[in-house]
């Protein structure tokens, strides 16, 4: 599902009011094995595309990630691609934050050796590898991401 739907089901879940909540996840219910968890109130698992910072040979980049939901994450492995300028594939990279609770704001970084940050063009988060909490695997983790960038640089689904 695409951001624009993603954004759409929580338009319509928010406009409607918090009834609207059971009938977007019985529809999940219909579609799909696991019902998808949209919160009423919007909440997400936020990802900013937060800073870039040149390095020796390579650019910093930096993520802040905030828990905005009440699941407490045991495991969220994201599949990640920076594209040149240019629109080629740069590198792929795994960001893996580890145990994200509730309300938990977490920072990840990595350097691309090999660019600068002026050599990147953007950021695709291309799914979700793994996704668990208490319970077991999750399947409606990339749902429940809203990704963002305070930079110029995109950071998109």
């Amino acid at each position: 599902m695409g951001s624009t739907s993603k954004a759409a089901i929580l338009s319509v879940a928010l406009a409607l009011g918090i009834a609207a909540a059971p009938a977007v996840a019985q529809q999940a219910e219909e579609t799909s094995a696991e019902p998808i968890a949209v919160d009423a109130e919007g909440a997400a698992v936020s990802i900013q595309l937060n800073t870039l910072e040149d390095r020796d040979n390579a650019c910093r980049a930096y993520f802040v990630m905030e828990n905005e939901t009440d699941i407490d994450f045991t495991e969220l492995r994201l599949d990640l691609y920076i594209f040149d300028t240019d629109g080629g594939i740069f590198r792929r990279l795994l960001l893996d934050p580890g145990e994200v609770p509730p309300g938990k704001t977490r920072v990840m970084l990595f350097d691309a050796t090999g660019t600068t940050c002026d050599g990147i063009g953007r950021f695709l988060l291309d799914g979700v590898l793994s996704c668990a909490d208490s319970q077991g695997t999750r399947e409606d983790c990339e749902i429940l991401l809203d990704l963002s960038s305070r930079l110029d640089t995109p950071f998109e689904d």
